[in-house]
């Protein structure tokens, strides 16, 4: 019966076919479709924590080796422009539910998150702490309307699809810059004023941008737009763009006026090559590039140089050529022949550029000055503040609140530009005033400069325990309020992240009346889906009373503790202090790095383990100023898991686990490569000098002990072999001549007088003993093997160098450690311990140069 059955199915094996070729395609349609990417808790839906939804449900991403390009494909999928940040660590707060990417490695032109790879190799060490977010710009395009050219025009936004005007009020050349060359229209050769090309249409968008001119495009700059005046057409913001032909630009540098440089040509870029480049040739690429004199002419480092198609080789220039291709650019093969063409570079004059570092917003901080292609300081001798006031008006900060000396914003480091500086306060550039000669400053960092300036703006939440009170913010030197007048729970969303309190639980009325004690700065702060960031928002106008009844003053609830080092005063510690520790030093400052991680403690590998990594280490410890960053388990080797390695800080991360680093499980690092850190605390530092030497005399007795002992074993060995020698002599006493020839011929006789050591005892009688005994040693020693010393020479870095107390290393035994530890220390230290010890080796030399007599 079955047979019969098998026989009469094949006229339905067609249908059966087409059956299974539908589940396959849909099959294959489910799993080609890309994937549904959102953005959660970052204030927009262009902001925030990356989840992706898969099987129906929603997850996360795991952020270990999250990356710019990983979250440009993110942006781009959800039309949101160009990424600006990629987040880990669980930038947005963790998610819930599961981990549905891991490892994402992205090459940044997929159009969406789920035709990336995905390694699942990462599994194992991803959970909701690691999860990945992405800030985007929100600008989806930039033109140039209404000119001769496309290179010319007023400049237009897209916003979300929709396009605007600019207001020219902040409007510079280095933003016009970053605009031109996004546009590969070249550089900006001018910023006429506002309706120099027509009155736009369309909204006016109240966003500055703050570009130092490195930038790609204008969306990676910082933005603000809180406070901004409004701006009508007339003033729309616009550019002269140098166009493409014959384009030059420089690449590699520190801002747009120094670095390798590159040609435009039939529509590439391409790298100049030249044999014999100097400064003739760099002056024609500053003058074209409207960047001033050329400071230096030079050949760029096999790491920087270029790797595309070759626009230029070989080039002559007299020096006042206004463009590079009208030099003598058709040199015959023999004058390239003489030389090897390599890339070529140039620093300007208007490389010069300065900026605010290490303070709590972009218009305060540490002064520094990049020149000739590096960032530097300025020493605070003489600094005021109309030097302040030179600085602020550079960088559109406004006005100066304060002039900030003996490092007020931390120590800089390399080179201290300069000092002596004297400015009026109505120079353009700190380098246009008065000063000392470029570099050689009298003076070190803890003396570099900072400043305040009036726009210099801070958050706060006033007269509160945690993350509720009354919203302040900071505005030309004074805290004020905020209003409360058209806040919406979006504002007040974006105000608590600002603060590092987590998410907004609600608006609380403030129900007293009476008139406001002070300042109002802001009003009508209206933040929408857009934003994803608080100054962002737009306001009404800066002003002192925006708002005059208690009533109307912002009290806020966030959702959580401040994680953040700009938490308000008077916020509980950040919990990242909790996942470190300092172990095996006499403090909670000193001591073997450990980090907690999945439920235990576990040790850093020191792999690349350098200052910057500790500096971040002893902020997070809550200690001061990392002193040394100490490798080869120098608190001795720790136990469990190895959670980090070949950790990479830059130095300004809040904790170790904001760094870039390695999973330490990988099996390529032991406990005797473990981290430590040495980190300055004035009430809990280093051990007391009179415990570390009562230590040492300690050490030196119990050395001193074992080495009489040692010395009593080797004077009977040698009374053993004079014995020996005596009944010898009177069994050979017909041949005393050859008895003297064997003796002079010993080993130990040749290398005594191979170091020229005297029969005196005042004289290094200890090292003579030990000299012998390695004699003694590689001539009878049981067990000796050639080439044994009794005093290995000591390590520069050794633990003790430099007065450091010292622990023996673990793995060391015997009478190698004794020689050590004499050695590490002073005379000053051993002096009085070694007393009977040198009385002892003295006594033996006398008894061991006797028997050779």
């Amino acid at each position: 019966m079955m047979t019969a059955l098998s026989k009469t199915s094949p006229p339905l094996k067609p249908h059966f076919i087409h059956l299974q070729m539908s589940w396959v395609a849909m099959l294959f349609e489910v799993q080609t479709r890309a994937a549904e990417v959102r953005l959660e808790n970052g204030g927009g839906r262009c902001a925030g924590r990356v989840e992706v939804k898969q099987q129906g449900q929603w997850g996360t991403v795991c952020g270990y080796f999250w990356e710019a390009a990983d979250a440009a494909v993110v942006c781009r999928q959800l039309g949101c422009g160009d990424a600006v940040e990629a987040h880990d660590f669980a930038h947005f707060g963790q998610g819930s539910g599961p981990i549905w990417m891991y490892g994402v490695e992205c090459d940044g032109t997929e159009s969406a998150l789920s035709d990336c790879k995905n390694t699942e190799w990462t599994r194992e060490y991803c959970d909701h702490s690691w999860d990945a977010g992405v800030t985007c710009s929100e600008y989806t395009g930039f033109r140039l309307v209404n000119g001769s050219t496309a290179c010319d025009g007023r400049v237009e936004v897209q916003v979300l699809g929709t396009w605007g005007t600019l207001c020219d009020s902040h409007w510079d050349l280095l933003d016009a810059h970053v605009l031109c060359r996004h546009l590969g229209c070249g550089f900006a050769e001018a910023i006429p004023g506002g309706g120099s090309f027509g009155r736009g249409t369309g909204p006016t968008w109240r966003e500055s941008f703050h570009c130092d001119g490195t930038e790609a495009q204008l969306g990676q700059c910082p933005v603000t737009a809180l406070g901004a005046s409004p701006c009508s057409h007339d003033r729309d913001a616009a550019v002269i763009c140098s166009g493409d032909s014959g384009a030059l630009r420089l690449v590699g540098g520190g801002s747009r006026c120094d670095g390798r440089v590159e040609i435009f040509q039939r529509g590439t870029w391409g790298r100049v090559l030249d044999d014999q480049w100097d400064v003739q040739e760099a002056s024609v690429v500053c003058r074209q590039l409207r960047c001033g004199e050329a400071e230096r002419a030079y050949n760029p480092p096999k790491p920087e140089r270029g790797t595309g198609p070759v626009g230029l080789r070989g080039v002559r220039c007299a020096g006042h050529e206004p463009s590079l291709t009208l030099c003598n650019t058709s040199l015959p093969e023999s004058a390239l022949a003489a030389g090897i063409a390599e890339d070529v570079g140039v620093v300007c004059w208007a490389s010069r550029q300065a900026r605010l570092v290490n303070g709590p917003g972009r218009c305060a901080g540490r002064v520094e000055i990049y020149y000739r292609g590096s960032w530097g300081t300025v020493c605070d001798e003489g600094w005021d503040l109309p030097d302040a006031a030179v600085v602020c008006q550079q960088l559109g900060c406004g006005g100066a609140l304060e002039a900030v000396g003996s490092a007020g914003f931390g120590s800089g480091s390399g080179q201290i530009w300069l000092g002596s500086v004297s400015c009026s306060g109505a120079e353009a550039a700190l380098w246009d005033c008065p000063a000392g000669s470029w570099g050689e400053p009298d003076c070190g960092h803890k003396e570099d400069a900072g400043v305040v300036c009036s726009e210099f703006v801070a958050l706060r939440l006033e007269n509160n325990d945690s993350c509720s009170g009354r919203l302040q913010v900071f505005y030309n030197g004074t805290w004020g309020s905020v209003c409360s007048n058209s806040m919406t729970p979006q504002t007040v969303s974006l105000a608590c992240k600002e603060l590092g309190c987590g998410d907004a639980i609600s608006l609380d009325p403030f129900p007293s009346y009476g008139t406001l004690p002070g300042p109002a700065w802001l009003d009508r702060v209206e933040c929408g889906e857009r934003h994803s960031s608080f100054w962002q928002c737009p306001s009404a106008p800066w002003h002192p009373q925006s708002c005059t009844d208690l009533r109307d003053e912002t009290h806020i609830t966030c959702q959580g503790l401040c994680l953040l080092p700009r938490c308000p005063e008077g916020s509980l510690p950040s919990p990242d202090r909790e996942k470190i520790r300092a172990v095996g030093g006499e403090s909670g400052c000193w001591g073997r790095v450990e980090v907690w991680h999945r439920g235990s403690w576990g040790t850093v590998c020191d792999d690349s383990w350098d200052m910057l990594d500790a500096a971040v280490a002893c902020r997070q410890l809550g200690c001061g100023p990392a002193v040394s960053a100490l490798g080869g388990a120098a608190f001795g080797k720790g136990t469990g898991p190895i959670w980090l390695e070949q950790v990479e800080c830059r130095g300004t991360e809040p904790s170790l686990q904001h760094c870039w680093a390695r999973p330490g499980d990988s099996g390529s690092c032991r406990h005797k490569e473990d981290a430590a850190v040495n980190c300055s605390d004035a009430t809990r530092g280093r051990p007391t000098s009179s415990r570390r030497e009562s230590l040492l005399v300690i050490t030196c007795i119990i050395l001193g002990a074992l080495l009489c002992l040692l010395l009593a074993l080797l004077a009977g060995q040698a009374w053993s072999a004079r014995a020996g020698r005596r009944a010898s002599e009177r069994a050979w006493e017909p041949f005393p001549e050859a008895l003297y020839e064997e003796i002079g011929y010993s080993p130990a006789l040749e290398k005594q007088g191979r170091f020229s050591i005297s029969g005196s005892y005042s004289e290094g009688s200890l090292t003579k003993m030990q000299t012998h005994y390695e004699d003694i040693e590689e001539e009878d020693g049981p067990g000796s093997a050639p080439g044994t010393h009794l005093h290995p020479q000591r390590s520069a870095e050794a633990p003790g160098a430099e007065g450091d107390a010292w622990s023996p290393p673990q793995d060391s035994t015997g009478y190698d450690d004794a020689e050590e530890v004499s050695l590490a220390h002073g005379p000053e230290d051993t002096k009085a311990p070694l007393t009977n010890t040198t009385s002892c080796t003295m006594h033996f030399n006398h008894l061991y140069f006797h028997l050779y007599d």
